[in-house]
C-alpha cells in the first residue's frame, strides 16, 4: 500500500499523507474505508508509530480522515462540504504561483505550464 523513500528530503509523514490523498483521489480509498491502525501500518512500512500517527493527525486536521470510536481512522465524507484535498491543492498552487512571480516567470508562461499539465503532459522544463 505504501512505499516510502527513505532517501527523500520529504519527511516520511508527508510522504504517507500524500500517498493517502493520492489513494483517495484515485478511488482506491473511498468514503468510510478504514485505514490500517497506526501500529499495523508502522510495522508494515517499517517506521516508527509516531510517524504514522503524525500523518494521520495531519490528515484529520485537514478533514480528509476522521476517527470513529471502535473503527479507527476512516476516510471522511466531505461531499457537500469544501473538498479539503482541493483546498490544500489551491494553497500549494497559490504558493507556487507566488514563487514563480517572484522568480520572474511571466503569467503567460505559468499558464502555459498549467495548461500542459491539465492536458496530461509532463511539467515543462
Amino acid at each position: 500500500m505504501f512505499r516510502i523513500d527513505l532517501q527523500s528530503r520529504v519527511p516520511i509523514y508527508e510522504q504517507m499523507k500524500k500517498k493517502i490523498i493520492e489513494l483517495v483521489l484515485n478511488d482506491v480509498l473511498s468514503v468510510g474505508d478504514s485505514l490500517p491502525s497506526v501500529r499495523v501500518l508502522a510495522r508494515e512500512v517499517g517506521i516508527n508509530p509516531n510517524t504514522v500517527q503524525k500523518a494521520y493527525q495531519e490528515l484529520e486536521r485537514c478533514g480528509i480522515i476522521t476517527t470513529v470510536a471502535g473503527r479507527g481512522s476512516i476516510i471522511a465524507d466531505f461531499n457537500g462540504k469544501e473538498n479539503p484535498i482541493a483546498k490544500q491543492a489551491e494553497k500549494q498552487l497559490s504558493e507556487a504561483a507566488a514563487a514563480a512571480k517572484i522568480s520572474g516567470i511571466e503569467l503567460e508562461r505559468a499558464l502555459e505550464i498549467i495548461k500542459k499539465i491539465y492536458k496530461g503532459g509532463e511539467n515543462c522544463d
